[in-house]
């Protein structure tokens, strides 16, 4: 039984932010060389879904693992309130349509998950439809992962409450940091509780695991996710396509 609590929040002991520095630096380079052969080849895709609670970091580590590999084979995606269209579908058709072809990589800021998270919080749905929802978020990724050679990576963005509240006062008093400002993001901190309990019923009830990643500390969050990507990645074993003898 996963539970959140038990996690931590912040980098261990033993590596420094010079050190995880550097080797980001590295690694952002192999991404690169990764991210390529898989644009080449066409066999493969990946998805990466980041979710946590707001100002745990999903765009800023987006921006700084990301920042070098090209666009033409990376795309982020942002789910927030569905339109009036998406209401009017079930609840992955806004989803499916972002997923990503063979050769790219694409990143999801929010997801499906929304829909059993902030929906069960304020019961607008009910447990036998969080239910519902999660085995068919199963039966989707399965079908990503299983029929179209779609690696899923899932991080959850772990963030302790004051450090939250640090980052949130921060959009206030910060003028480069005003446009983040959103007087949702308190109300929404007031039902903490009642997230972390939705978010461990999706890390204990999905098929394809979770990275809880620890986000109080910027540069560890930022090493710690693109390592995770990295292994992935090397999992493959990617080569670059030669051309056939007659070419």
């Amino acid at each position: 039984m996963i539970q959140i609590k038990e996690f931590a929040t912040r980098a261990p002991k033993n590596l420094s932010k010079d050190q995880a520095k550097d080797q980001l630096k590295e690694m952002k380079t192999a991404l690169v060389e990764q991210v390529t052969k898989m644009y080449a080849n066409k066999k493969y895709s990946m998805l990466i879904v980041f979710q946590g609670m707001d100002a745990s970091g999903k765009d800023g580590v987006t921006r700084r693992v990301f920042s070098e590999v090209s666009p033409t084979m990376l795309n982020a995606f942002s789910f927030k309130k569905p339109t009036e269209e998406e209401f009017a579908h079930d609840f992955l058709w806004r989803v499916h349509k972002r997923v990503p072809e063979q050769g790219h990589v694409h990143i999801f800021n929010r997801s499906h998950y929304e829909d059993i998270l902030i929906q069960r919080v304020h019961n607008w749905i009910n447990m036998d439809m969080v239910a519902s929802r999660m085995k068919a978020i199963n039966d989707f990724e399965e079908l990503l992962n299983l029929h179209n050679n779609t690696v899923i990576l899932k991080f959850f963005m772990n963030i302790s409450p004051e450090r939250q509240l640090e980052k949130l006062q921060e959009r206030k008093d910060l003028l480069r940091k005003n446009y983040k400002h959103n007087d949702g993001d308190w109300e929404e901190r007031k039902h903490w509780d009642s997230y972390m309990d939705a978010y461990e019923y999706v890390l204990n009830e999905s098929k394809i695991p979770w990275h809880v990643v620890p986000c109080d500390q910027r540069w560890y969050r930022d090493y710690f996710v693109a390592k995770t990507v990295l292994k992935s990645f090397e999992f493959l074993n990617q080569q670059y396509p030669a051309l056939a003898p007659e070419e």
